[in-house]
């Protein structure tokens, strides 16, 4: 073999070639687009002939140590330039033993760069061999240590995020379609990974997509936000419309293959933290309803009547938590006992509660009314208008025309029923739970109190 001193190659001559014959036009693209490739590639490559001469070297491996090809190509080994003279035999030997192994063999090596450091590499060999089938030479790619154990831990981290991660992964496209998706993601999204990719996300959330959508467009933009954003979304599953609460950051990927950066995408890890903020919410709502107690307790007790004292109560209880309330009294009548209207607040617009004028006049409450049932139960009562039903719902029970959940509470004080008090929400506010109805009741006793006192004192109709 002659050795190619401008390319870094050595190439071969057939059996009809005159040495001293020009190459012919049809071999010289060849060459020179091996020599192209081989100079193109990101590792370090340099081949030996089947008598360990160097027939191959790549600008890559000149960077990493520093020979040029022309210095490196028709040298016999690393002997004596590359590699320290001690370790010279067993470096050469354990390279061209690759010339009878199949597949695939990784060393470490300590070379020698031509400034005289020293740089430990990975190499990867294996061998080549001729038309005839027998071993013609080694091929060896090689790269600085440090930096495969970069990109070998870069990989280990993708495949560690999109196996089992405890937060989910999602690799967005620049169309905003998911494309890759960890377990933790597809369970939290509702489906499986196949079911996911490729779905515009409009898909899969119901209500909250324009923020996540509006999100990721930002980031493909402007970059990734400096801080976690939290995000409420309602996904749609097959067990019905669930509402989540997602902690996101985001990565915008660009390719680093590119002179300039080209967007591939957006890297979206989130970790549901629905537990966490609904807890953190009715804490929140606890404690509000506890300082709302505490100031209605107050001010009711500097109220000289005892039916003040019951309408404020209900004032301070509304915040936050009710449009509308309803105080309904039991009285005795000619007919019997009848629930009468004895305060409530304006129908027409906010406003606090105030006795009814106009007498003791008996509420028209159909059978089956809710404070009739909440009466014969002595308990508490939910009630919510049907869809579509309007303000037909809230008239025919005798409530304002903008209600459309009710929740009655009984009074009751000294083994009593005193009346029922009906709290009221428009269609703005979801409705009435379990302890919306622990809060009722405990705003309910105290009302009941009120007016227990009133009457032992005349204040209120008998």
């Amino acid at each position: 073999m002659s050795a190619s001193r401008s390319t870094g190659t050595t190439d071969a001559l057939g059996p009809d070639e005159d040495p001293g014959r020009e190459p012919s036009a049809a071999a010289v693209p060849g060459s020179r687009l091996l020599a192209a490739l081989l100079d193109g590639m990101d590792a370090a490559l340099c081949a030996f002939d089947a008598h360990g001469t160097i027939t191959h070297w790549n600008r890559e491996a000149e960077r990493v140590l520093g020979w040029t090809a022309a210095e490196a190509v028709g040298r016999r080994g690393f002997a004596g330039w590359a590699v320290r003279s001690a370790d010279a035999e067993d470096v050469q030997g354990r390279l061209l033993a690759v010339m009878d192994a199949p597949g695939r063999q990784v060393h470490e090596f300590a070379l020698l760069r031509k400034d005289g450091g020293r740089v430990l590499v990975r190499t990867q060999s294996s061998g080549v061999r001729g038309e005839d089938g027998k071993p013609a030479g080694v091929y060896c790619a090689f790269s600085e240590v440090h930096a495969q154990i970069d990109l070998e831990r870069s990989i280990a981290l993708s495949e560690a995020l999109f196996e089992d991660a405890s937060w989910g992964v999602v690799l967005v496209d620049v169309d905003l379609r998911p494309t890759v998706a960890n377990a933790y993601a597809a369970r939290a999204l509702g489906g499986k990974h196949t079911a996911l990719l490729g779905r515009p996300l409009g898909e899969l959330i119901v209500q909250g997509v324009e923020d996540l959508e509006g999100a990721l467009q930002h980031v493909l933009a402007e970059g990734p936000p400096s801080a976690p954003a939290e995000l409420w979304v309602t996904l749609r599953t097959s067990e019905g419309d669930r509402r989540r609460c997602w902690r996101s950051g985001f990565l915008r990927l660009a390719s680093p293959l590119a002179e300039e950066p080209v967007p591939l995408g957006v890297g979206w890890l989130f970790r549901d933290i629905t537990a966490a903020k609904l807890a953190e919410k009715d804490a929140d709502r606890v404690r509000f309803r506890a300082n709302q107690s505490y100031r209605a307790a107050r001010q009711a007790a500097e109220c000289e009547d005892p039916m003040e004292a019951a309408t404020t109560s209900l004032d301070y209880a509304l915040a936050g938590f009710a449009d509308h309330v309803v105080l309904d009294l039991l009285v005795d009548l000619a007919a019997g006992e009848r629930l009468v209207r004895a305060a409530a607040t304006p129908s027409d617009a906010p406003g606090p509660c105030l006795p009814v004028t106009g007498g003791p006049l008996p509420v028209r409450y159909a059978p089956g009314h809710p404070a009739l049932q909440a009466v014969e139960r002595t308990g508490s009562v939910r009630a919510a208008a049907p869809a579509g039903a309007g303000a037909a719902w809230a008239v025919e029970h005798q409530w304002p025309g903008d209600a459309v959940h009710a929740l009655c509470a009984v009074l009751r004080s000294r083994g009593r029923t005193l009346g029922v008090v009906t709290f009221l929400r428009a269609a703005n506010r979801g409705a009435f739970e379990r302890p919306d109805v622990s809060y009722a009741e405990s705003v309910a006793v105290r009302v009941a109190s009120a007016v227990d006192l009133a009457r032992l004192t005349g204040g209120a109709d008998d």
